[in-house]
């Protein structure tokens, strides 16, 4: 009688353990399916990752999340802040995430350095970077800033840009007193600098909401204009599925559309993302931005590669990449509409 009830045991235990396998391995293959690229309820998944935090600067990408436009082409996006703790190049490159907003400088900078990334729409053509001064300070050239002690973002596209406009103006680093800066912006409102590096679609508004006048010096007054937020991917992920690039961009852009079109709606998304927005400077952000997305005749994100050619050349001219890259490896404007 033991004999026999061990047997059924061992049997039922067998089972059971045939069972729990065929369970587990079925389980093992739907995390490998839903994981990485996989779909996700029939779409597919990706990933956009942000230059910076959650704000109305990339109200777009937003608007085509909460709009369907990606779900309508078969998309399921996650959109993640970036940042200087999450360089979107440098996630975009190592495989995980499939989509980036970088500035254009970083492509080129990038590229040199072996990373094949490539830009496949440029979002802000005309460049939201400005120095500025309180109005009271009387400062409101290049050239008022000599012998001044001047706020400096070192090492991004905002040096990058600053040092064009020196160069443009004829002025030497020696002439200017340079105080390398962050984000605080105490330093300007208390007068400890004379000037700040910022975009005029953020840190302009921040001051002037705070009821202090300010002088704008643009950088298209000495010639410099370099596209800045500019969406891209890699080289392997355009061979591996180009028709996802196509869907990916062509729906961005129609959020983009939407958002220059309904810039208070497309501002109101971003809140959804960044619980500390307030709405009164998002709005104020996405308007201040309609000029810089289409501040040519072009379709909306197109790319031009004198713009290009003329961001490369001031990158080695002043230092920053060492040698010329094939402009038409930077950019395709092949999958916008």
């Amino acid at each position: 009688m033991w004999k026999m009830s061990r047997k059924a045991m061992l049997v039922l235990l067998s089972s059971l353990m045939l069972l729990i396998t065929a369970c587990g391995s079925g389980s093992n293959e739907t995390i490998k399916a839903d994981g990485g690229q996989g779909e996700s309820g029939g779409l597919k998944k990706v990933v956009l990752r942000l230059k910076w935090i959650h704000q109305a600067q990339f109200a777009g990408f937003y608007t085509a999340v909460e709009k369907g436009y990606y779900k309508d082409a078969g998309l399921d996006v996650e959109i993640r802040p970036g940042g200087s703790d999450f360089p979107s190049v440098q996630m975009v490159a190592s495989g995980s995430e499939e989509f980036g907003v970088t500035g254009a400088d970083q492509i080129i900078i990038a590229r040199e350095k072996g990373v094949p990334v490539k830009a496949v729409s440029t979002i802000y053509r005309k460049t939201p970077f400005v120095m500025f001064a309180l109005k009271e300070s009387g400062i409101s050239t290049m050239e008022d800033l000599i012998g001044q002690k001047v706020g400096i973002k070192l090492g991004g596209n905002e040096e990058l840009t600053f040092r064009a406009m020196e160069k443009s103006a004829g002025i030497e680093t020696s002439q200017i007193e340079e105080m390398p800066i962050k984000y605080d912006l105490s330093p300007l409102l208390t007068g400890q600098v004379k000037a700040w590096p910022g975009y005029v679609i953020n840190e302009v508004l921040a001051v002037q909401e705070q009821g202090k006048e300010v002088n704008i010096i643009d950088p298209n007054d000495y010639g410099i204009n370099f596209y800045a937020d500019t969406l891209f991917t890699t080289e392997s992920v355009i061979e591996k599925d180009p028709e996802l690039v196509k869907s990916f961009v062509q729906a961005s852009m129609k959020g983009w559309d939407y958002a220059l079109k309904n810039p208070e709606e497309a501002a109101e998304f971003g809140l959804k993302y960044g619980d500390k927005l307030n709405l009164e400077h998002e709005v104020a952000m996405m308007k201040a931005s309609i000029p810089l997305l289409e501040p040519e005749q072009l379709p909306l994100g197109s790319t031009e590669e004198e713009a290009w050619g003329t961001l490369q050349k001031s990158l080695i001219e002043l230092g920053f990449v060492k040698k010329e890259q094939d402009l038409k490896s930077l950019f395709t404007n092949e999958y916008l509409e």
